[in-house]
């Protein structure tokens, strides 16, 4: 169920990115409307996410799914330009969240850090 938070999450973060975008700095009604309800709807599922996946994992996913995301529909979308370095930029993100998956922290460690930080807050 987390996955799923965190895909609902990265979704709402990309549509309020592009409300933003469409918001002109915030003079557009609807967009900034849109952009708000997006951005607090992202920040609770990923609030959800982070009750089971660890914080370090769960954001390297989320920031990284939601660059290259973006990139893409900046691209698409709005039409914008990309070079080699964004390319280049895009793929460290990648190999970046790949790494944290495979080699940072487990389920496990993360459950421990969370229950030896409550024993101190309770001491």
């Amino acid at each position: 169920m987390a996955y799923l938070f965190l895909a609902i999450s990265i979704a709402t973060e990309l549509i309020g990115t592009s409300m933003l975008k469409a918001s002109e700095g915030f003079t557009r009604l609807y967009p900034t409307l849109f952009t708000i309800v997006a951005f607090v709807v992202s920040f609770f599922f990923i609030s959800l996410t982070l009750k089971t996946l660890p914080l370090n994992m769960t954001y390297a996913i989320w920031s990284g799914v939601g660059a290259v995301a973006t990139t893409v529909i900046s691209v698409m979308i709005w039409k914008e330009k990309i070079n080699t370095g964004s390319i280049v930029g895009i793929a460290l993100i990648v190999i970046g969240v790949v790494v944290l998956n495979l080699f940072g922290a487990g389920h496990g460690e993360a459950k421990g850090i969370t229950e030896a930080t409550s024993s101190i807050v309770q001491k």
